[in-house]
């Protein structure tokens, strides 16, 4: 809903904007690096209806910092803003609830934020997205407030409390920034914040530390960017071997489809197949969904029950739910000691549940994620070690 209140000319001065600035709207997300760590970053374009944010904006924030959690990845915010969108009336401004509560999930994530106030930034954008970042920077000369100019008393409209200065001495903005120093004061911060072992110890083996262990020598097949999975051939003691990887991300639909593919292929040949699994799930943000992740984890379920070759999988860290389990072999399922296998995130079984944050360790217990549990659950084959632990059917 783009145009909740029917303004008149809104239409018209929505194209100009995205003729002006070349954007589809106010705010532009992307993957991006600064020095050798990557992050989620948020753009805010003031040229687009002063950087304002709308019930369109507000999807786009929302889709930034899932895709954030999603990918573990830490968050920046390049801010230019004048607030929420007028001529979208109450609609645009409850969109600072739904960055609030993004933004409250990536907290719980572990994830860090940093957030970069530039000239201007004001009205509820800084008061959500902006004044609650973890570290907050600032450039200098920039107007940051909550009181943009045109709202103030006239008499107060140049004021030096509503200054980047004037919110560093009274302790709201953490440091003060030059345009041309932004780049790498992000790469000192994001190398300080982004040290910690929170939910996911740094030292945990992914994917591909596995199969560069495993395999003497080892190709991989083309996928998707980034779509959560790493497929190929591999080479052991003159054996070829096919493998499926999940990386420790959501599992786009072209990832599963890369599976389905080496899987057909591997069928085919006659090869062996190993599967690693470490994924919070399927993606499921709405590109997702068009690009149709039900069918692609459909056809990947359909292929794996079919396959005349031996499948083989060992779950190496977090098993989400479906998008893990049509990874896995129908009959041959290994976990390592650390990794777990659930129906659901247990944050995610509290909100089905109705319950609060506090619930969650209990839901976790509930849900019997552990090998332990899969193994006298008799839902797992076995624990993967120096001396591993089988299930006696």
């Amino acid at each position: 809903m783009t145009d909740p209140l029917g303004w008149d000319g809104y239409a018209d001065s929505l194209a100009r904007a995205r003729e002006r600035t070349g954007t589809d709207e106010s705010v532009v997300w992307e993957r991006a690096k600064f020095g050798g760590h990557e992050a989620v970053t948020i753009r805010f374009e003031f040229g687009f209806l002063g950087g304002s944010v709308g019930t369109r904006t507000g999807a786009l924030l929302e889709e930034a910092l899932d895709q954030a959690r999603s990918h573990r990845l830490p968050v920046v915010s390049l801010l230019s803003t004048g607030g929420t969108r007028m001529q979208e009336g109450v609609p645009a401004l409850r969109q600072l609830q739904r960055i609030a509560r993004g933004l409250a999930r990536l907290r719980e994530a572990g994830l860090p934020h940093i957030t970069v106030a530039r000239q201007p930034t004001t009205g509820g954008v800084w008061a959500s997205l902006g004044a609650d970042a973890d570290v907050v920077l600032a450039v200098p000369g920039a107007q940051v407030g909550f009181a943009g100019r045109r709202v103030r008393p006239p008499r107060y409209a140049d004021d030096p409390a509503y200054t980047a200065e004037s919110q560093y001495a009274a302790g709201y903005v953490d440091e003060l920034v030059a345009e041309d120093a932004i780049a790498d004061r992000l790469e000192s911060w994001l190398g300080l914040l982004t040290g910690g072992s929170r939910h996911r110890p740094a030292e945990r083996p992914r994917a591909d530390a596995y199969l560069d262990d495993y395999f003497d020598t080892r190709v991989t097949l083309r996928g998707g960017a980034d779509d959560g999975a790493v497929c190929g051939i591999g080479r052991r003691g003159g054996r070829a071997i096919a493998f499926a990887a999940q990386t420790g991300t959501a599992t786009t639909p072209s990832g599963f489809r890369s599976a389905t593919r080496l899987i057909r292929l591997a069928d085919r040949l006659g090869l062996p197949v190993l599967t690693l699994v470490d994924t919070p799930g399927a993606a499921a943000d709405p590109a997702a969904e068009t690009d149709g992740a039900g069918n692609a984890i459909a056809e990947l379920f359909g292929t794996i029950a079919a396959a005349e070759v031996p499948i083989t999988t060992l779950v190496i860290g977090e098993g989400g739910s479906g998008g893990a389990l049509a990874f896995c072999s129908a009959d041959r399922i290994w976990l390592t000691p650390d990794a777990c296998f659930s129906v659901i995130a247990p944050e995610l079984a509290a909100g089905i549940f109705k319950r609060g944050h506090e619930d969650v360790p209990a839901l976790a217990d509930a849900l019997k994620p552990r090998p332990e549990d899969l193994l006298a659950l008799g839902a797992i084959d076995g624990i993967a070690g120096p001396e591993p632990v089988t299930f006696t059917r």
